[in-house]
């Protein structure tokens, strides 16, 4: 009877202290912070990064998109942890906009790119005294905004990239000759689309050395396009590719030729070709040492020394059986090992490693051959010694995610870590004495970690959100159903966050493509504290035929969620943005089941989307043809598809309320394709409204300003809470 009435007490208590919180509201949601750790020193003792609340990501000028000489305000706190006294401080009093963040190999220094008075300037923070100042460059060049930020071994030099003199104006005259003319001409016999050809002036740029003693600007290379830049060891030489744009493609593949070059830091006049150009883009890994380089060719594994002129093949043709099917192997390179004696390569069959000295071949370990019931592991760093790796863990079937290791010699996997938390972001400091990641329980918001490697002594760095506790979160539950075609799926179910059992709720569905993880949903925390569950469905998306998916697999769900006795059926609501906007439109001219939906900058005409967002290019017609709109074909070869997948075509059909919420200068999804489906319902008779944000991007009034946001979120509860309540 004790322990019955003690257990009494401490329900009644939770319920008593749940009680005394508040709403979970649209202006909690901008004031949820999140930390990203930009760089860590070799030793993993601090950790230099960005805290951002989401209040941080709005007032963006839209209509700047694509402006080389835009810097859009993500402002946050410039943050270092100290992870042996868990200490956290602040590198500037007030929040700023960082091109990059980068601590010198003694780890004495960090350098920051900070955006102000219109231009980013260089930083140095001394960890000891612990002051900042400013590095005034001897040069009239700025720096750009997408710099190279890389500090040579001996800590003396860092590599910038500046722009040239007249870099800005010539960028200037080609955005205002796209936005505001007053003429502006369209040619087809043009190499590039215009929006391309202001895209490859904005990746222009000049590498340069900088004596962080005195300010003295060395020029490395002329002005060009440089990527995937690399020191060796020593410092004194640095490898690079440089990219040349031939014409606009349409396909993702070719319009660019690449080239790998390397210079001496002292005398860069001179650069020696490790690869010569050529179509195809060249993606390396490199050795410790960063002397060597692997990479795949002909689906073969080759190596190469800077000091070499030829590369090694390294791999041999081997045969393997996957799935009962017998064929010649295909090698990718994934890494190298600690020592630099082997090449980690993948196949079908698994992953291989490759002794670069005797091109011994071994198959070290085994991919299962049914992946969608195996658990989900991803290598995530050699242990330092080379005897084992560690994988990130996730099962396929239930919340159980976390850290394994993988012992080569023997093949078995030890446990580490394995729990309901959600796990991310992992990376190991330089010398593996320290494993960082980003953990959540599942309905939080996440904070940042540490731990040895044994995961020992795992310990909390950041407390982003202690406010938290004091609202009303929802929870959340995996729920798995079978879709019209028979196949397995998984959702995941979000509570009222004053739920009470045997009562049933209104649902909301929020649709995309895939969701399986949890974790924190500032969307779903406002649906469950309006008194709505909130679920967040799969589907199974087929080429060809996409717009079939939804109405097979959210229904399907929602019928599960009816049988459990947990929703009113007759209150059912839908929406989703961008691609889940798209498919929510679709889904409403295919079924009448819900009461309410929303699309948020979803496109509702594929066909007029195809040339509709001129600023990415050709973006839209890869989407369809072999992207993530699954049409697979273009318009004129299947034009049938596509009249398929518009839901305005089939506006006639739609009996569903629905509310269509855009921003004005959405550069992606641009509010005029969804506008289609509001003058289509309006003609037919339909009950539909449309909101545009004249200061919004893609997200409508989550991507405009504070005022925007409350009124976007007030909205949708309204529309929701004024159509599951007709009475």
């Amino acid at each position: 009877m004790k322990k019955i009435a003690l257990f009494a007490l401490i329900v009644l208590f939770s319920v008593i202290c749940f009680s005394q919180k508040t709403s979970f509201t649209s202006r909690d949601v901008l004031n949820v912070k999140s930390f990203n750790a930009m760089d860590i020193t070799g030793d993993g003792q601090l950790v230099a990064g960005v805290i951002r609340a989401r209040k941080d990501r709005l007032n963006v000028d839209h209509g700047r998109y694509g402006d080389p000489n835009y810097v859009a305000p993500y402002s946050g706190e410039l943050v270092i942890i100290d992870t042996r006294q868990n200490k956290t401080h602040k590198i500037f009093d007030n929040g700023k906009i960082t091109g990059g963040l980068k601590w010198n190999p003694a780890r004495s220094h960090l350098a920051c790119l900070v955006f102000e008075d219109d231009k980013f300037n260089l930083y140095l923070h001394n960890t000891v005294n612990e002051r900042t100042k400013r590095i005034k460059l001897k040069t009239d060049l700025d720096i750009a905004s997408n710099s190279i930020l890389e500090w040579t071994p001996d800590g003396k030099y860092l590599i910038l990239s500046l722009r040239a003199e007249n870099w800005a104006s010539r960028g200037d005259s080609l955005f205002r000759e796209a936005t505001e003319g007053p003429v502006t001409v369209y040619d087809s016999k043009r190499p590039f689309l215009k929006w391309d050809e202001i895209r490859n002036h904005s990746s222009l740029s000049i590498p340069v050395k900088v004596d962080i003693s005195s300010g003295n600007v060395f020029e490395l290379l002329p002005e060009g396009r440089y990527s995937n830049l690399s020191l060796s060891e020593e410092g004194n030489k640095m490898v690079f590719v440089e990219y040349v744009p031939k014409k606009t493609s349409y396909d993702r593949k070719g319009g660019t030729d690449y080239g790998l070059y390397m210079i001496d830091l002292d005398e860069p006049a001179v650069i020696d070709t490790l690869q010569e150009k050529s179509g195809k883009r060249i993606i390396i890994s490199w050795d410790d040492s960063k002397t060597k380089f692997a990479y795949s060719d002909s689906d073969h594994v080759f190596i190469r020394s800077i000091f070499e002129r030829d590369a090694i093949k390294i791999s041999s043709d081997t045969t393997e059986i996957v799935k009962k099917d017998s064929s010649k192997a295909k090698f990718s390179v994934m890494r190298w090992s600690p020592d630099g004696k082997y090449v980690l390569a993948s196949s079908k069959k698994g992953y291989w490693m490759i002794n670069i000295d005797n091109r011994d071949m071994r198959l070290v370990y085994e991919l299962p051959e049914d992946e969608d019931k195996s658990p989900r592991l991803r290598i995530v760093d050699w242990k330092p010694d080379g005897s084992s790796w560690y994988m990130s863990y996730s099962a396929r079937d239930k919340w159980e995610r976390g850290l394994v290791e993988y012992v080569l010699e023997t093949g078995q996997f030890r446990d580490l870590v394995k729990d309901s938390n959600l796990y991310s972001s992992w990376q190991m400091s330089e010398d593996g004495s320290k494993l960082f990641y980003r953990l959540s329980d599942g309905n939080r918001p996440e904070d940042f970690y540490v731990t040895d490697p044994a995961f020992e002594n795992p310990r909390k760095l950041t407390d982003l959100n202690p406010w938290i506790e004091n609202r009303k979160i929802t929870r959340s539950e995996l729920v798995s159903y079978i879709d019209a075609d028979g196949k397995e799926l998984y959702g995941i179910l979000y509570y009222p966050v004053d739920y009470e059992p045997g009562k049933k709720y209104p649902l909301v569905c929020e649709i995309y493509e895939d969701f399986f993880n949890n974790g924190f949903s500032f969307s779903m925390n406002l649906i469950t504290n309006a008194g709505y569950f909130g679920f967040k469905p799969s589907v199974n998306l087929i080429e060809g035929y996409p717009g079939e998916a939804w109405i097979k697999g959210i229904t399907s769900g929602i019928n599960k969620l009816i049988e459990r006795g947990l929703v009113d059926k007759d209150k059912l609501g839908v929406h989703g943005t961008s691609y889940g906007g798209y498919a929510t439109s679709l889904l409403i001219t295919q079924t009448d089941r819900f009461a309410a939906a929303i699309n948020i900058s979803g496109k509702t005409n594929i066909i007029s989307f195809l040339g509709d967002s001129p600023r990415i290019g050709t973006r839209n017609y890869a989407a369809a043809e072999v992207g993530q709109d699954r049409i697979g074909e273009s318009l004129w070869d299947a034009p049938m598809k596509y009249f398929a997948t518009s839901a305005v075509l089939f506006a006639d059909r739609i009996k569903t309320p629905h509310l269509l919420l855009t921003g004005e200068g959405d550069w992606n999804v641009p509010a005029l394709n969804t506008r289609e489906l509001y003058y289509a319902m309006r003609r037919l008779g339909k009950e539909v409204v449309w909101v545009n944000y004249v200061n919004g991007g893609h997200g409508a009034g989550m991507a405009s300003n504070e005022a925007d946001f409350h009124d976007h979120w007030e909205r949708m509860i309204d529309w929701y809470e004024t159509h599951f309540n007709k009475e």
